[in-house]
């Protein structure tokens, strides 16, 4: 289990990178239990997750960059052949895989939704999920690699386009 301090940064799931601006104790139903306090970076948002339940929430460190080229890898694969599925399916499939907040399970949903976009021309709701899972890697990715999000965003669509790094 990832213990994180006070200024760590953190992801959570489906809101992204956020960092521990403390951790407290705090009495519920007579239990006291320890907090992180995260406060969301771009958003107005802190939320507050109990120490045990950080797995099951799903709150990890950022990517390792030993880890990036196996995002590049999945980033670069070809979409597989689908049997046509409504888009409500697809959509949930999509948000399953972006909360699970695994930077490669984004990767895929961004990787189908641009191939998606070569066949076709994407829904509203499709351009949302595609404009989500770019942002949640293009944070996460700026920060792990203290690199400007322009740049970072700049490199992903290069590697769906298909150009090398």
């Amino acid at each position: 289990m990832n213990m994180f301090n006070v200024g760590d940064k953190a992801v959570y799931p489906a809101h992204g990178v956020g960092v521990v601006s403390s951790i407290e104790q705090r009495e519920i139903f007579g239990t006291t239990q320890s907090f992180y306090i995260l406060k969301i970076l771009d958003k107005e948002m802190t939320v507050m997750i109990p120490q045990k339940n950080i797995a099951s929430v799903g709150l990890r460190s950022l990517i390792k960059k030993n880890e990036i080229p196996l995002l590049v890898k999945i980033l670069k694969k070809k979409r597989p052949p689908q049997e046509p599925t409504s888009w409500n399916r697809r959509h949930r499939e999509y948000m399953d895989k972006i909360k699970t907040g695994s930077l490669f399970q984004i990767a895929e949903v961004l990787r189908e939704l641009y191939d998606l976009k070569l066949e076709k021309e994407l829904s509203f709701g499709e351009r949302k999920v595609f404009d989500t899972a770019k942002a949640l890697l293009t944070k996460e990715l700026s920060i792990a690699q203290n690199q400007h999000e322009s740049k970072i965003e700049e490199e992903l669509i290069d590697i769906l386009v298909g150009k090398k790094r």
